[in-house]
C-alpha cells in the first residue's frame, strides 16, 4: 500500500511539474476565450510564414544588405517580438505556415514554426493554406498534428463531414463577474479554404465549398440564438470575424479611393465565386474578414457592411517585396463600459499593422466597424512603437 502511494505521489508530482512548465491548456470548453478585466480582447495575425528547415533556408526577396544570415529564423524573431510587444489574448496563423516544397519534414518546420507561440502559453490557432501540405505530411495529416500542439484551440473535422480539414469556430465570452460572462460576445470563424482546384476545366486556387457554407450558416444562427435569448438578451447578433487563407472575388472590388493599407498584386482568389461572401451578409453577423496569400497586398476594404482585410506577408522565406517590411496585422475588440453595470457588449472592432523594423512601427490605425455607426470610420495613423 505505502508503495502504490508513493507511485501515485510522484505521478501527481509529475503532473503538477507539467503543468508549471507548459501552462493550462488552450481547451475552448475547460477554458474558455474571454475579455479582459480592461474590456479589450486582442487577437495578432501571423499570415503566410512559409516557415522550411530554419537556419538553413534563405530569405527572399529583402535587400542585398539584409541577405548575409537571413533566415527562417528571422521569422521567428518577428514572432516573437510580436507576441511580446502586443500581448495578444489569441494568436492566429491563417496559413502556408509552412512552405512545403523547401521543408524536408514537415512535422519539424511545424513545431519550429509554431514554437513562439507554443512558449508563449497564449492561445493560439491556425488554419491551412495552399502550401502546408507540400512536404511530408498529406492536408489530412498536416491538420492533425496541429491540433496535437500545445495550447492551441485549433480544431480537426473529419473528413466527409464538411469540406477541408479546419473549419471550427470559437467563442469569446464577456468579461468574468460581468451579465454576458457565460455569452459569446464575440464570435470567431475558421474555414478551410483549400489548396487547388480539382475540377479539370477549372484551373489555380480551390474555393469555400458548400458544405463550409452549410455549416457556418447553421453555426451562426446557433450562436445568434443563444446570443439573443435570455435575461442578456441583445436585438443585434454579436459581431462575427472570419479567417481563412485564400482572399474571396470580392477582394478585387477596391481602389485606391476606398482601402486603406497597400494594394501591389493581382487578387489571386479562385476563379469560381463560390458565393461565401453573400452567405455572410445574409448571415447578419460579420464584420470582417482576414485572408493572408498576397503577400505584398496588406489592406482593408469595406463592401456591403463587411471589411475585407489582408494580414500583408509576414514570413521571410516567402516572396514579398524588397525595402518593403515584413508586417503582421493585429485586431482589437473592445466591450462598451455601462454605468452601474460594468463592461456590456461589443462597441468598437479597430485594426494596425505592425512592421519588422526597429521601432516596430505601427501603420494603418483604423476602425473596422462601431456598434454606433455600423461600419468603419477610417483613421490612419503611421507612428512609432
Amino acid at each position: 500500500m505505502s508503495r502504490f502511494r508513493s507511485s501515485s505521489a510522484a505521478v501527481v508530482a509529475i503532473v503538477l511539474l507539467v503543468v508549471l512548465i507548459w501552462g493550462v491548456e488552450a481547451n475552448p470548453e475547460k477554458n474558455p476565450l474571454r475579455f479582459r478585466e480592461d474590456g479589450q480582447f486582442k487577437i495578432l495575425q501571423v499570415a503566410d510564414m512559409h516557415y522550411s528547415d530554419g537556419l538553413s533556408t534563405p530569405c527572399e526577396d529583402v535587400l542585398p544588405s539584409q541577405l548575409r544570415g537571413c533566415s527562417d529564423l528571422n521569422t521567428t524573431a518577428f514572432v516573437h517580438r510580436m507576441i511580446d510587444t502586443e500581448k495578444p489574448d489569441l494568436i492566429v496563423f491563417t496559413g502556408d505556415n509552412i512552405f512545403g516544397p523547401d521543408a524536408t519534414d514537415a512535422a519539424k518546420s511545424m513545431d519550429e514554426a509554431f514554437s513562439p507561440a507554443i512558449t508563449s502559453g497564449i492561445p493560439w490557432v491556425a488554419i491551412l493554406g495552399n502550401h502546408d501540405q507540400e512536404s511530408t505530411l498529406s492536408r489530412e495529416g498536416v491538420m492533425k498534428h496541429i491540433v496535437g500542439l500545445k495550447h492551441t484551440m485549433s480544431q480537426f473535422n473529419p473528413p466527409g463531414e464538411i469540406d477541408g480539414f479546419g473549419n471550427y469556430n470559437l467563442e469569446v465570452r464577456g468579461t468574468e463577474g460581468s451579465s454576458l460572462a457565460n455569452k459569446s460576445v464575440l464570435n470567431l470563424y475558421f474555414l478551410d479554404s483549400g489548396d487547388y482546384s480539382t475540377v479539370p476545366r477549372v484551373r489555380g486556387y480551390n474555393w469555400i465549398k458548400p458544405s463550409q457554407q452549410v455549416w457556418f450558416q447553421q453555426t451562426s444562427k446557433k450562436l445568434q440564438k443563444a446570443y439573443t435569448s435570455g435575461s442578456a438578451a441583445k436585438k443585434a447578433p454579436a459581431p462575427g470575424l472570419v479567417f481563412f487563407h485564400i482572399p474571396l472575388p470580392e477582394f478585387a472590388s477596391f481602389d485606391s479611393s476606398n482601402f486603406t493599407g497597400e494594394k501591389q498584386e493581382p487578387i489571386s482568389s479562385s476563379s469560381v465565386n463560390s458565393g461565401f461572401f453573400a452567405t455572410m451578409v445574409e448571415a447578419g453577423d460579420v464584420k470582417a474578414v482576414f485572408s493572408g496569400h498576397d503577400h505584398i497586398n496588406d489592406f482593408c476594404g469595406e463592401l456591403t457592411g463587411i471589411q475585407l482585410c489582408y494580414g500583408g506577408g509576414f514570413g521571410y522565406h516567402a516572396y514579398g517585396k524588397a525595402g518593403w517590411a515584413r508586417r503582421a496585422r493585429v485586431i482589437t475588440a473592445s466591450l462598451e463600459r455601462m454605468e452601474g453595470v460594468g463592461w456590456g457588449v461589443v462597441k468598437t472592432v479597430k485594426t494596425w499593422k505592425r512592421l519588422d523594423d526597429k521601432k516596430l512601427t505601427v501603420i494603418d490605425d483604423m476602425v473596422l466597424w462601431s456598434k454606433n455607426y455600423g461600419g468603419n470610420r477610417r483613421k490612419k495613423q503611421i507612428h512609432g512603437a
